[in-house]
């Protein structure tokens, strides 16, 4: 008999405290006039304030290698591993990448070299001529010669004489046509030459070599693919020279461009690798702006170190450009400079801090002005208390906060939600409420 009494003893006595703890419970729990406030610590540490944008990984330098000349792609070189050239193969300078048809350039190259044998042959012939023509000019200018000493004496006819002058005249022009066919013979020579060397660089052309030393981006030909070469030559491989270096090409809005410099330091990130951060510094601002739908932005080339070889060609990067930054400072978030408490709430709330809560305004005017004034309150012990703070850098997120009463750790309140809120001092649902489901039923 004396057990159950014992036991409802203890039941009471523990229903008893429960209901006398409930009290504590709600005021401790954040509620004050049916208000929950969510609230957030004050925190120590860094703001940086950076410009955001959007770019391209690109390699530092690229060479695009085309083909002079029309013809079938036979086939591919080997790169240094000894496989034949494909996308991703480490090419040294002069290493073969491809071979085009050779076979009409070897005919023209042969069928050149015969002509200029040809034309050297010819200038053997004239030089012979030239020789012979010098012989006839000498005799003719004797016979002349001989012919102007007799006809004083009346010792020659008048018809010897003159076949003599035109004798002698015959060999001098000759003699002139056959100086000019040297001429002419030397200069058919240098002209078969040059014609050689034209036909020997064409079929040079016909081995594709690497101009660089580097990694093949791109390869865009295939065995058996003809390529005609026109006005335009056409690209048959894209090399990276060096990916130990890397660009990031930005672009930039016009309203931003003013606060981006050389040797800028810049971080960014690549969807490729979540949460790691890759650093650069701003290498030129392009000149060369572009305007799409009225907005105008220019490239901004960034560069990095890319030893490690992380960096592939072309992702995407999401970039930050730093402006400013201030570091072991106090900061809070940006919502907590804008609440402010209704007079039911905080009755002695004067007008003119309410006011005054006009000047944190400014620290969204611009995010490089600072020391603007703000309001801060602060919660704790369960009272609302307003504190005076000097406003400092933003960016967008947090803002940076001095008071003398401010610390790290104190609970601000950044806003509010009536009956029961998600924040950090909203309560869990209180397990001695009953429980209200859909509908409103209990």
């Amino acid at each position: 008999m004396k057990t159950p009494k014992l036991k409802t003893i203890v039941i009471t006595i523990v229903i008893i405290a429960l209901l006398a703890a409930y009290p504590v419970w709600y005021f401790l729990s954040g509620k004050t006039n049916g208000v929950t406030y969510k609230t957030t610590a004050v925190k120590r540490g860094n703001i940086t304030v950076a410009i955001s944008a959007t770019g391209t990984v690109e390699p530092e330098e690229l060479v695009d290698v085309g083909a002079q000349i029309a013809g079938q792609i036979v086939s591919f070189g080997k790169d240094k591993n000894g496989k034949a050239i494909d996308y991703g193969s480490e090419v040294e300078e002069g290493s073969v990448l491809a071979m085009i048809d050779d076979s009409l350039y070897l005919a023209e190259a042969a069928q050149v070299r015969a002509q200029l044998q040809q034309a050297k042959a010819s200038q053997l012939r004239a030089e012979a001529d030239l020789d012979q023509m010098k012989a006839k000019h000498v005799l003719a200018q004797n016979d002349w010669g001989r012919a102007q000493k007799l006809r004083p004496a009346a010792a020659i006819a008048e018809a010897s004489y003159d076949s003599y002058k035109s004798s002698f005249d015959t060999a001098k022009a000759n003699l002139a046509i056959g100086e000019a066919a040297i001429l002419q013979a030397k200069a058919s020579v240098m002209q078969t030459e040059a014609a050689l060397k034209k036909a020997e660089r064409n079929l040079s052309y016909c081995t594709i070599k690497s101009p660089v030393k580097g990694i093949v981006i791109d390869r865009r030909v295939n065995i058996g693919q003809t390529v005609v070469a026109s006005l335009n030559a056409p690209s048959l491989f894209l090399i990276a020279k060096d990916l130990k270096r890397m660009q990031v090409w930005v672009n930039v809005n016009e309203a931003d461009i003013g606060k981006i410099y050389p040797k800028q330091p810049v971080s960014f990130t690549v969807d490729a690798y979540p949460g790691e951060t890759f650093i650069g510094e701003v290498g030129k601002i392009r000149l060369n702006a572009t305007m799409s739908q009225n907005v105008v932005t220019y490239i901004v080339e960034i560069i990095t170190d890319n030893s490690s070889g992380r960096l592939l060609p072309y992702l995407t990067a999401n970039v930050q450009f730093k402006i400013v930054e201030h570091k072991d400072i106090f900061f809070v978030p940006n919502s907590a400079l804008k609440w402010l408490p209704s007079s039911a709430q905080f009755p002695s709330v004067r007008e003119e801090k309410k006011d005054n809560s006009s000047g944190k305004k400014a620290t969204s005017a611009k995010f490089w002005e600072t020391n603007s004034k703000g309001i801060l309150w602060s919660f704790e012990n369960n009272q609302l208390a307003p504190l005076d703070v000097t406003c400092g850098i933003t960016n967008g997120i947090m803002t940076e906060v001095s008071g003398s009463a401010i610390k790290e750790g104190l609970e601000v309140v950044t806003g509010e939600k009536a009956n029961g809120g998600d924040s950090k001092k909203s309560n869990p649902s209180n397990p001695f409420v009953p429980k209200i489901g859909r509908g409103g039923k209990k």
